[in-house]
């Protein structure tokens, strides 16, 4: 076991790329700022491998506020400890570790956090993976185990299944045993989506998802839909689920749908429609756990990365605005 003396560090600087106003990927910017060494219950990570989310971009447009500006965006990383602050057990130090939720500010060479916040990463999980897979396994055992519980012989929606969080969605449904419906927005990422699991694509830019999921079930719908575009397809998405099925929104791409009519969903649908945050799920400690020893566990037994990008930590506008575009299939990195 190290001592504590031996991960004691004194203040350094760190690269931050960060934004002082709400607004588009040129917002974003790269700056050596001084990182103090960590406060009481806190260490301080060297990042390896820092993930890239959709949740990054609603932070950088102020769809999602965040507490303050300026502010250090990203919400999950890999990485070392290399310094551990008052109160925290010296045996952190050297660790390999992770973490995904809030306070924002993974997009960082190095970062202060709390303890608690963070994971050790066993010798088999590498952290190109976990960095890219962490928010999004926990965000899949959130809908697969609280939001609608998964059985073998469901029939499950998702949209976008050929982005990051759909091919987890996909793979994660498929190991418990569901049928899986993907939309996906061209023939290659179909093959791709098709080659991760995903039973059935729809080529929505093509066809009427509604109709080819109506036709794809017989008539009956699906038991299970989730829907991270928002905007009218989430309405729409209203009209494929069978009656006593549940639709989970995780997201507005297209934008807000609006008021919605809770005549949309009952009587004649008698569909339930939750607005789950992983964010909220995570917030308690040993939900945060159990999603991560779950994503650890989905790795071990097969779950793909499909980490399609690395890009230097000073190209991260680049990586949103390609994610914020739709061209990119799987996940991509930061790397400091």
């Amino acid at each position: 076991m190290a001592s504590r003396s031996a991960f004691e560090r004194p203040a350094l600087h760190a690269l931050q790329v960060m934004i002082e106003a709400y607004g588009d990927a040129s917002r974003l910017r790269l700056q050596e700022a001084p990182l103090a060494p960590p406060a009481a219950g806190e260490v301080r990570i060297r990042h390896t491998a820092i993930g890239v989310n959709f949740v990054d971009i609603y932070h950088r447009t102020g769809v999602y506020p965040l507490p303050a500006l300026p502010a250090v965006l990203g919400v999950e990383a890999a990485g070392v400890v290399e310094a551990v602050g008052p109160g925290v057990d010296p045996s952190y130090g050297g660790q390999r570790v992770a973490y995904a939720g809030l306070p924002v500010g993974s997009y960082a060479s190095a970062r202060n956090i709390p303890a608690n916040s963070v994971l050790a990463l066993p010798e088999d999980i590498e952290d190109d993976a976990i960095a890219s897979l962490l928010l999004r396994g926990m965000t899949a055992h959130m809908l697969f185990s609280c939001v609608y519980r998964v059985q073998a012989g469901d029939t499950i929606l998702v949209h976008a299944a050929a982005g990051g969080l759909g091919l987890v969605l996909v793979q994660w449904a498929k190991a418990l045993g569901a049928r899986v419906i993907g939309t996906v927005g061209s023939a290659a990422k179909a093959e791709f989506a098709r080659q991760q699991g995903l039973d059935e694509a729809v080529l929505y830019r093509e066809q009427d998802f509604v109709a080819a999921v109506q036709r794809l079930t017989a008539g009956r719908g699906v038991d299970f839909a989730i829907d991270g575009i928002g905007g009218q397809i989430l309405k729409r998405t209203l009209e494929a689920i069978r009656p006593f099925g549940t639709i989970a929104s995780i997201g507005q791409v297209a934008g807000e749908p609006g008021p919605i009519d809770l005549s949309l969903l009952g009587p004649a649908r008698s569909v339930a429609l939750a607005r789950p945050s992983v964010f909220r799920f995570m917030s308690d400690s040993a939900r945060y756990r159990e999603g991560a020893r779950a994503t650890i566990e989905r790795l071990r037994s097969g779950l793909k990365a499909n980490v399609e990008m690395v890009l230097p930590l000073g190209q991260a506008g680049e990586a949103q605005r390609r994610l914020e575009a739709g061209e990119t299939s799987g996940t991509m990195l930061l790397r400091p």
